[in-house]
């Protein structure tokens, strides 16, 4: 098998993907049917059912590059990381389909030991889904040579939301506000059972085309065959310092990368309870906003990329900024000022995705242009440290907010804090590099993942 260094392998990359399409379809039902598990059926305040979703983002802290070194060391027949992919899979896929049965007999016959028993499995599957998350995103660069790396991983990412958004369109079909609204207590096995399909589907699919043994070997030939692909640089002592004016900005891009997340991951956390409590609306209508959101993000990244190109990145991420604060205000007007979700709603949604891909697009390019090429890790470690800390810490906040002052605090808490970024950004004079003007896929190139 002999791969090439001038063309993606566009196929391949899809299939490669899938792995991470089964990932984001299960967190984005994680983030949305959780909380409304917790809050609704279990009674938990929203300090303790925040910190319960905060858990993953704690477990993933350390999970991720655990798991992700461990994978590198592994060898077996079936290869490195796909071991890895295949167990995380399918404990999570049995693990996921208790959660909704726990559910349902605490609805029908409450008792603490249904409590503890949810919140073990809970515990369980997030550790199940850590294991592999790493390993599943490194098998990329393993089967795709260096120069193509970009493309695909805007492939994987794009495959990312397609799982997202297939998880919210099956969601807004089976629950829409008709058939759930009044409920004591809302059964949701069958989206667990078609989730956990999906996710085995795609993984199934995965270990039965993408041969990782052979493609990694047919890689190492070609990278040996082309030692200039190797760009890594350091100061001949193995240190490389940063000079001062650069660690500010560094610094200054690293709050900014936490304030925006604290803000938006603040929104996408609670916006099913929240449309529950203050609007009254069921599950389908916040799907339905959360899609149009996704989708907008997905319809920006073209033209985000050739704006990129044009005026910078750090003055796309600031306009982002800005249009992401405003239409969360007006998501505060909006939804104290009616009693259902409306077409304007999906408007000020659709340019949320927009604000959100000017944003995510071009960050993680900001933060890596700062360091050297032998760098790159550490540097993308410091954008999901920055990424991560602030959603361990904004769901407990946010809940907490929600529980002692009002549930109406959501949108103006997650608007002060993504207008705190755009001061932040203010201060970052470095990592700005313009590159040239991308078409078609190739805009995809500075997706990153979050």
């Amino acid at each position: 098998m002999k791969l090439s260094s001038d063309k993606l392998n566009y196929p391949r990359t899809l299939l490669v993907g899938l792995a991470f399409l089964s990932i984001c379809a299960f967190w984005q039902m994680y983030d949305n049917i959780v909380p409304l598990i917790l809050t609704k059926t279990f009674h938990m305040n929203e300090t303790f059912s925040g910190a319960i979703m905060a858990a993953d983002n704690i477990l993933a802290l350390f999970l991720l590059p655990f798991f992700g070194t461990l994978s590198d060391k592994t060898s077996t027949k079936l290869g490195k990381r796909m071991p890895y992919i295949l167990f995380g899979t399918g404990c999570a896929v049995v693990l996921m389909n208790v959660l909704p049965l726990l559910d349902n007999g605490y609805a029908a016959a409450p008792s603490t030991f249904k409590t503890v028993s949810f919140v073990i499995v809970l515990g369980l599957l997030l550790i199940a889904m850590g294991t592999y998350r790493s390993p599943a995103v490194a098998l990329m660069p393993d089967v795709t040579p260096k120069p193509l790396r970009s493309k695909a991983n805007a492939i994987i990412n794009l495959m990312g939301a397609v799982g997202g958004i297939i998880y919210l369109g099956v969601a807004a079909v089976m629950y829409p506000n008709a058939k759930v609204q009044g409920l004591a207590h809302v059964n949701y096995q069958p989206l667990f059972i078609i989730v956990s399909a999906i996710m085995f589907v795609a993984v199934a699919a995965l270990f039965l085309t993408v041969k990782e043994p052979k493609l990694v070997e047919a890689n190492k030939a070609l990278e040996a065959e082309h030692p200039e692909w190797n760009l890594a640089t350091d100061d001949g002592s193995g240190n490389e310092v940063l000079p001062p004016a650069v660690k500010r900005s560094l610094g200054f891009l690293l709050a900014s990368i936490a304030l925006w997340f604290i803000g938006y991951n603040g929104v996408t956390t609670w916006f099913t309870t929240y449309v529950d409590v203050v609007m009254g609306q069921g599950l389908g209508g916040a799907s339905t906003c959360l899609l149009i959101a996704t989708g907008g993000a997905i319809l920006s990244y073209i033209p985000i990329g050739q704006l990129a190109s044009k005026i910078g990145r750090k003055k796309t991420i600031m306009g982002g900024i800005v249009v992401l604060a405003v239409c969360f205000l007006l998501g505060f007007v909006l939804t104290t000022t009616y009693s259902s979700i409306n077409l304007v709603m999906f408007i000020v949604f659709a340019c949320v995705g927009f604000a959100w891909a000017a944003i995510n697009v071009n960050s993680l390019p900001m933060v890596v242009e700062m360091c050297k090429g032998s760098d790159i890790g550490k540097f993308t470690g410091y954008y999901y440290t920055a990424s991560m800390a602030a959603q361990v810490v904004t769901p407990i906040v946010a809940g907490t907010l929600m529980r002692h002052v009002s549930y109406k605090v959501l949108f103006p808490y997650a608007a002060f804090f993504v207008a705190c970024a755009f001061v932040t950004m203010l201060f970052v004079k470095h990592g700005d590099a313009k590159v040239e003007a991308k078409h078609g896929l190739d805009a995809f190139e500075e997706m990153g993942d979050d």
